[in-house]
């Protein structure tokens, strides 16, 4: 007979042979758990995972001044190109909606290019155009580098504006007929007066230089300019017929919309609608 014994203390299991012929001899399987193995020696440090970095070499100042302009010149060339600019106005055409004059300091506008990505300039409008060669005398515009260059100098005093960009009110669009002028001298748009408040006539009287009655060709905008017997404008320009004074919606570069420089004149400018009563 066997039996089997559990200590707690051991886990030693011993096996009693039963009577018999003959002794057999007894065994015993021990399952006592291993030895921990020994800790490595104190004085050796395990080598770390990871090597320290090299520390970087700063970079001279002139270095990074480089790209810092860098950086910004081409930010002002990215905002300049797809969202607004901002222009000079060289003459008095706008008077007194925008300054322009001898002896003044001239306006400088921010013009933005995003809303018309969404709709076709409309009548009240003052914006920014480039001049078609009849408005032009065939003086063709600078390149893009040269006239992005010519902007950024402009707007800081330091070169003249290209003199291939214009800006004026839209007065009419494509469809519309235009014509000068009623007993109030007022011009007519489809035959009905328009509401001019922003008109500059100066110390003179309220009368303006008539011009033939024109069609506004499809694709195409009349323009004028608030100071209206002192602006060369759509009136003007009208070679071989009155029709081409119009100038082609694809010429426009922007919306004008607010006066930055000088800061005494900042300011919000007006797209009073002339053919509604602003509304």
């Amino acid at each position: 007979m066997s039996h089997r014994v559990n200590d707690d203390s051991s886990s030693t299991w011993e096996t009693t042979p039963p009577s018999g012929d003959g002794p057999e001899p007894a065994s015993r399987f021990s399952t006592s758990s291993p030895s921990p193995a020994a800790p490595p020696p104190q004085d050796e440090e395990p080598e770390p995972r990871f090597s320290k970095k090299k520390a970087k070499k700063k970079q001279p100042f002139w270095k990074e001044l480089l790209v810092i302009f860098g950086v910004a010149l081409l930010l002002t060339v990215v905002i300049q190109t797809f969202i607004a600019r901002v222009f000079v106005i060289p003459s008095a055409s706008m008077e007194t909606t925008l300054h322009g004059c001898t002896g003044c300091v001239n306006d400088k506008v921010l013009v933005e290019k995003i809303t018309y990505l969404f709709r076709d300039p409309q009548p009240g409008d003052v914006i920014v155009f480039r001049g078609p060669p009849n408005w032009t005398g065939g003086k063709q515009p600078p390149g893009f580098v040269q006239g992005t260059l010519q902007d950024i100098g402009s707007m800081v005093n330091l070169s003249e504006p290209s003199g291939t960009d214009f800006i004026k009110r839209v007065i009419a669009v494509g469809g519309q007929t235009v014509e000068c002028c009623d007993d109030k001298g007022r011009v007519l748009v489809d035959g009905k007066p328009l509401d001019e408040p922003y008109i500059n006539f100066g110390p003179g009287p309220r009368q303006q230089d008539s011009f033939e009655k024109v069609t506004v060709p499809a694709g195409k905008l009349w323009v004028m300019g608030d100071n209206r017997n002192n602006s060369s404008d759509s009136r003007k320009h009208g070679d071989p017929t009155p029709a081409d004074g119009a100038i082609p919606i694809d010429n426009v570069v922007g919306k004008a919309r607010v006066i930055v420089i000088p800061v005494g004149r900042w300011g919000s400018i007006s797209d009073h609608n002339p053919q509604t009563g602003g509304r």
